[in-house]
């Protein structure tokens, strides 16, 4: 699955597509200070609203699926 619209109609379906840094961790099942790494660094994009990441769900599947 190489097509971004084929991955994200199958892959984390029961979360919303605006997600938070609980959710992210949950997805990748990864600690709290991995999951801020990976924002703080743009690995993984996402805004920052006040005092909270919001994280489209389709930028964790880009993650998800890219080469390494």
């Amino acid at each position: 699955m190489n097509n971004i619209k084929e991955c994200y109609d199958v892959m984390f379906k029961d979360y919303p597509d605006l997600l938070n840094i609980t959710q992210m961790k949950n997805m990748l099942g990864i600690g709290v200070t991995l999951a801020y790494r990976l924002l703080r660094q743009n690995t993984i994009k996402a805004k920052k609203v006040g005092r909270e990441y919001k994280i489209p769900k389709v930028n964790v599947i880009k993650y998800m699926i890219a080469d390494q």
